[in-house]
């Protein structure tokens, strides 16, 4: 199987997330995403909503939309969560599949500073989206990376066993939503039905999350 993994705080979960995951599984033909809350350290008050709000939330996305699965591994995560951990972690859960780490431009471009960040690629494919046109700047640091290991969707065809240490670009549709966004909307009364899947958005209401 092509995994899929979409890592984020997910305070709240939103179509920001959503739809980049959903325009990349289709474009790489993968079987599924594990969609991932980030872990928080729980003497930190670094969230608007509790770890186990997150996980429900994220839940709740997963019920609903076909090939989404929910990946706790993080969040449960009593330590630092470095992303080359939780990679090892599911490489052992996943030994015989093809694993594809989804993350922005904004965090590919700053990658040299992750911990461990060469041994990603030994565990995993990495999938950047970026916004049609968008390329990095002459003389970047990660340009020479991307010029390397870079794969276009024609190699996913010939491949007949599981592969990592790639790079796919993927070109995103661009969406003007935020968790910030959503939780001012939200604690200045505004709902922001068109930011939120129905099932979210119930669940805010219900547990009365984001409102002042």
């Amino acid at each position: 199987m092509r995994i899929g993994i979409l890592g984020g705080t997910f305070d709240p979960i939103h179509y920001g997330h959503i739809r980049p995951a959903m325009e990349v599984k289709a474009s790489l033909k993968l079987d599924k995403i594990l969609l991932m809350p980030n872990h928080i350290p729980p003497h930190k008050n670094s969230t608007h909503s509790s770890t186990a709000q997150r996980l429900e939330m994220v839940a709740q996305v997963c019920e609903a939309l076909t090939g989404f699965e929910l990946c706790d591994i993080e969040a449960k995560r009593d330590s630092p969560s470095y992303t080359v951990v939780t990679l090892k972690q599911l490489s052992r859960l996943y030994p015989n599949d093809e694993l594809f780490f989804i993350m922005g431009m904004d965090s590919f471009i700053h990658l040299q500073s992750w911990h461990q960040w060469q041994q990603l690629f030994e565990l995993s494919n990495i999938v950047v989206c970026q916004r049609p046109g968008w390329h990095l700047a002459e003389g970047h640091p990660m340009l020479h990376e991307l010029n390397v290991r870079h794969a276009t969707l024609d190699a996913l065809s010939h491949s007949s066993a599981p592969q990592h240490g790639r790079i796919f670009t993927v070109d995103i549709s661009p969406q003007d939503i935020s968790s910030t966004q959503i939780r001012s909307q939200l604690a200045m009364g505004e709902i922001p039905q068109d930011a939120l899947l129905p099932v979210t958005l119930n669940y805010i209401q219900k547990q009365r999350l984001y409102f002042s």
